[in-house]
């Protein structure tokens, strides 16, 4: 660990290991960059590390997402943000979420700055046909939707949800439900018939056959599901109704398990069409678990919501046949890492102000080599959630975390006390031991560099005096194409 004296220097080295550090590469590493693979990114909602069976789940079983993780690289230690839309702000930004204005999930804090470039924006610049199919949540306003942010093709549901309804203008068409929804498409809304995440991978593998062989592409599937409310195929909850004692977990497995099923015969369809060898297929999820932690939580003291490990450790699998090789990566690794990888990966460069806007590194090195040097460096993690109209120092406590390899400094408070406790990672993984009053010199460091993290942050917190909108756009557009029937 590095010793500083100052905040300014502790700045200084933040901004060098955190943002752009400098990996050992192997030649592997320089043949996988700029291949243009087709890229299949699959993002699911509210499932946990611990609801896969490949993590050693004992009830659930995911045949299909456990072949992503037998055959592809796994990153054991990485971390996304403690709720959806921090999560889609950061993968898709590759900056922490608050550079982003993203510090909640409703209330015009889910919007995505226009400021910023997002992921389909830099594969679009490589050539890449880019679609996006089910959950956006980073703005429901018009100017916010993801076709005016890269996205070739648009397929979604508004808010963070199907039938989602908030003050302001995050809000899905009105009266959906999982079952046959409205979906905007492409700036029309259609009306689909089948489960939402059936109908989801449907529209997603005949985009991928309509546009194939031509150019690469980049597929972007975020299912809403398992996300409450727990609305699941008969067939689905039938699986686990008698395993388990709770029949929300029954339902919520039961959504897991549609999920997976779909996994598999978009696999298969690759396989069909004989471009399984030029996919990568890319698996995570974007919080800490739900519940499935009744059940499994693998280990982990807390979920979503949490600054815990069990609010932020996610799946992360990268599957490409013959080009990476099975393996487990045990190096801190996070969401804003995505973009830089895929980035690089697609011979995209990050010049000028995207590589001031990217905070990740390329995990190339570490896809080649999980034994790849990687530099000591720094997560910060915020669940955020202050209520509007107040100041964000006013919570600059509460449920925060700073994260290195080996230590884990968290304030789980509620209040905005600062009364951090230390974990050490490596030896206490499940954070049950607090270690800091061991660990004075580490605790300050740490404490030291969240500071200069929070005050960094400040300028860029852009929504928090946005105004709600008068109106919800999902459901003044759905009601100028079905408008509802007049009363008497």
């Amino acid at each position: 660990m590095f010793r500083l004296g100052t905040l300014a220097r502790y700045w200084h080295i933040i901004t060098l290991t955190l943002l752009w550090p400098a990996a050992t590469r192997t030649a592997a590493a320089d043949e996988l960059a700029g291949q243009r693979p087709n890229i299949i990114l699959l993002i699911t909602d509210d499932q946990g590390y611990g609801d896969l069976s490949c993590h050693g789940n004992p009830i659930l079983k995911t045949p299909h997402l456990d072949r992503l993780y037998k055959d592809g690289v796994r990153f054991r230690d990485f971390h996304v943000s403690p709720t959806c839309a921090p999560t889609r702000s950061a993968l898709m930004t590759g900056r922490h979420e608050f550079r982003n204005g993203v510090t909640h999930t409703v209330f015009e804090r889910e919007r995505l700055t226009l400021d910023a470039t997002t992921l389909a924006q830099v594969l679009k610049t490589g050539g890449y046909r880019t679609g996006i199919f089910g959950k956006w949540h980073l703005g429901d306003e018009p100017d916010h939707w993801p076709s005016r942010r890269g996205f070739d093709e648009m397929f979604i549901h508004g808010a963070g949800g199907i039938g989602q309804s908030y003050p302001g203008s995050c809000g899905d068409a009105p009266g959906n439900t999982y079952f046959d929804p409205a979906i905007l498409h492409n700036g029309k809304f259609e009306k689909t018939q089948g489960y939402c995440t059936d109908v989801f991978f449907r529209q997603a593998t005949e985009w991928i056959d309509s546009v194939k062989g031509t150019t690469p592409f980049f597929c972007y599937i975020a299912t809403n599901a398992p996300h409450d409310p727990l609305q699941v195929r008969d067939a689905d909850l039938a699986r686990y109704a008698d395993k388990v004692t709770d029949p929300n977990v029954a339902k919520f497995f039961g959504m897991i398990a549609n999920i997976d099923d779909n996994v598999g015969r978009l696999l298969d369809r690759l396989t069909d069409w004989n471009i399984d060898r030029d996919t990568l297929f890319l698996f995570m999820n974007d919080n800490g678990g739900t519940q499935g932690v009744r059940v499994f939580n693998a280990g982990m003291r807390g979920q979503k919501g949490s600054a815990w490990l069990g609010g932020t450790r996610a799946a992360n699998f990268w599957r490409w046949p013959r080009r990476l090789k099975p393996g487990n990566v045990d190096q801190l690794c996070a969401h804003i890492d995505i973009l830089p990888t895929l980035a690089e990966i697609a011979g995209v460069p990050l010049d000028g102000p995207l590589r001031q806007q990217v905070e990740g590194r390329s995990l190339v090195p570490l896809l080649t080599n999980p034994n790849a040097d990687w530099p000591e460096r720094i997560l910060f993690t915020h669940v955020g959630r202050w209520p509007k109209g107040t100041s964000p120092a006013e919570f600059k406590y509460r449920q925060c975390s700073v994260r290195s390899p080996r230590w884990h400094l968290v304030s789980d408070q509620q209040k905005n006390d600062k009364n951090w406790q230390l974990f050490d990672v490596v030896a206490d993984p499940g954070e049950t031991t607090n270690v800091a009053a061991a660990n004075p010199d580490v605790v300050a460091r740490l404490d030291a560099a969240y500071d200069a993290w929070w005050a960094s942050v400040q300028p860029q917190l852009v929504n928090e005096n946005v105004p709600l909108a008068p109106a919800n756009p999902f459901k003044t557009l759905y009601e100028q194409q079905f408008p509802p029937d007049k009363k008497p």
